[in-house]
């Protein structure tokens, strides 16, 4: 038998059922929302934090251009 990679063991494919009604996605897209808004209520500082940190530039950005070398 074939040992699962580390990857497969720690994801779960997923798909949107294509046979939903209409009514059943609404539905989930409202629990998304309502997700969504609870864990923004608790994480928001965080959060905010961490898009800060992502639009940063890294440093091997910065030091990969010559200091006065205009970003265009």
């Amino acid at each position: 038998m074939k040992t699962p990679s580390t990857h497969s063991l720690l994801t779960m494919p997923f798909a949107v059922p294509a046979y939903w009604t209409p009514e059943q996605a609404l539905a989930v897209v409202e629990l998304l929302d309502d997700l969504r808004e609870l864990i923004w209520d608790h994480y928001g500082p965080q959060l905010l934090d961490e898009i800060r940190d992502d639009q940063q530039p890294r440093r091997s950005d910065q030091s990969s251009s010559p200091p006065n070398d205009p970003p265009f």
